[in-house]
């Protein structure tokens, strides 16, 4: 069953239970994975924006720097040359939160200078200790992604050694560092890190046992739009590849998924969400009602169901002169 959680932002709180969150991409770099050329230039990136919330986006998280496998770091200067702009076309233009994507502690504080209430830290607060200190400052968001070597390194890393224990002790390890720089823990969400140097089966494993992560006490978000581990010969099966993927994390108990197609995955999470709430009232039922009933093992037959008792020469009320019911039309 889900917990309900308040994740406290700059400017406001937002209630994470019910309703799963959309976290729309908007890269404004040129080399990203997906899309990266595509708005890197501030009234391109605000159209996008102005767009995505209209889809149904909860959050915009707004990335200046790539992290796809292979890529190299850009200068401080160089990441905010490409952000500030853009947030400063956006201010006062949207109704839901910004979070900016950045490892850099000084980008951080100016993206919360110019309007963003969320810090989206993709090094697990590895890289700059100072990002936690200046999430503290302004009272804003923090999510804290799992991040194993570097974008440079990661074709060469070897699997994860028992995975889910490995990702549990990590991830309660950064929220430490969080904590101890002053983060309040109703300020942080955890994001076990899909690709970030995990192998390609690894990944499916963290969205099948994500439950493992339930007792970090902290709301989860996962990012499995468009990754190596989805990839299909065509663009549109991607997409299809993605949208499993968010159903699948919904189902298993993400807050938030950060996605680059909101309209399609608003579609997909909203589905899931009234699966995954149909099965939260079947167990939230009283004690008196009976439960969800219990279906038989795979491997042994379904007990068979006894015909009702019925005196002899009385007709069969159950027979039909018309024959089996038949499916459709």
């Amino acid at each position: 069953m889900q917990k309900r959680y308040h994740w406290k932002l700059k400017q406001r709180e937002v209630v994470l239970f019910e309703k799963t969150l959309l976290m729309g991409i908007l890269n404004v770099t040129p080399d990203s994975f997906s899309d990266g050329g595509l708005y890197n230039e501030p009234e391109k990136a605000l159209a996008r924006a102005l767009e995505m919330e209209a889809e149904g986006a909860d959050i915009l998280d707004i990335g200046a720097e790539t992290t796809k496998p292979g890529s190299a770091r850009i200068s401080e200067a160089e990441e905010l040359r490409r952000l500030i702009p853009v947030l400063k076309k956006l201010k006062g233009m949207l109704t839901i939160p910004i979070s900016v994507d950045t490892y850099k502690a000084a980008v951080a504080e100016k993206a919360l200078e110019h309007g963003a209430e969320i810090i989206n830290d993709p090094s697990g607060l590895l890289h700059d200790q100072q990002l936690a200190k200046a999430v503290t400052k302004h009272d804003a968001g923090l999510i804290i992604n799992h991040m194993r070597g570097t974008p440079e390194t990661w074709s060469r890393l070897p699997p994860i050694k028992d995975l889910m224990r490995s990702l549990h002790g990590d991830l309660e390890a950064a929220a430490n560092r969080a904590r101890q720089a002053g983060v309040l823990k109703h300020q942080i969400v955890l994001d076990p890190g899909l690709g970030f140097g995990k192998r390609r089966e690894q990944n499916a494993e963290i969205i099948a046992k994500l439950g493992a992560l339930r007792t970090l006490d902290f709301p989860l978000l996962l990012g499995p739009s468009r990754k190596a581990f989805l990839q299909k010969e065509q663009a549109v099966e991607v997409e299809f590849a993605t949208a499993a993927a968010v159903a699948a994390c919904v189902l298993n108990g993400a807050y938030i998924v950060r996605v680059h197609s909101v309209k399609q995955m608003r579609s997909a999470i909203d589905i899931a969400d009234m699966i995954r709430q149909a099965s939260v009232v079947e167990e939230e039922q009283p004690a008196d009602e009976p439960r969800t009933r219990t279906l038989p093992r795979q491997d042994e037959p379904a007990p068979r169901k006894r015909p009702p008792l019925r005196r002899a020469g009385t007709p069969d009320s159950s027979a039909s002169p018309a024959g089996p019911e038949r499916f459709g039309k």
